[in-house]
């Protein structure tokens, strides 16, 4: 049997995540970050999901997604219902999950061409 990589149509994909770091491409990250399909935003200045302030999400609606993936550490854990608010006050859907998780989910939805935007807490 031969196996052929294929490569997705898009820009960037997640080849794992957890708590601290990232693999994105073949890029290792360790600071928290946003992506979809097409963008990688680096450096996204939260540590902690659970303080997630409404405008924390701005990068992420810049991203015009329907759907927003929070990738809350190597732990599930919830932002604050204001921050939920954020999101469906928009239309948009959101779902937290640990990094992990969020990394394997990314990945099937953008395969589907979904409009999907991540965010990613990662700590030292």
């Amino acid at each position: 049997m031969q196996l052929t990589l294929e490569r997705p149509d898009y820009d960037f994909f997640l080849r794992g995540a957890d708590g601290t770091s990232a693999l994105v491409n073949e890029r290792k990250l360790e600071r928290s970050f946003v992506i979809s399909p097409n963008t990688l935003v680096e450096d996204w200045p939260v540590d902690d999901v659970t303080t997630l302030a409404p405008d924390d999400l701005q990068p992420l609606f810049d991203l015009q997604p329907e759907l927003v993936l929070l990738g809350s550490g190597g732990a599930q854990a919830f932002p604050p219902p204001a921050t939920m608010a954020a999101c469906l006050s928009r239309g948009i859907g959101l779902e937290t999950m640990t990094n992990a998780a969020a990394a394997r989910t990314f990945n099937v939805l953008a395969s589907e061409g979904r409009r999907v935007a991540a965010g990613f807490v990662l700590r030292a």
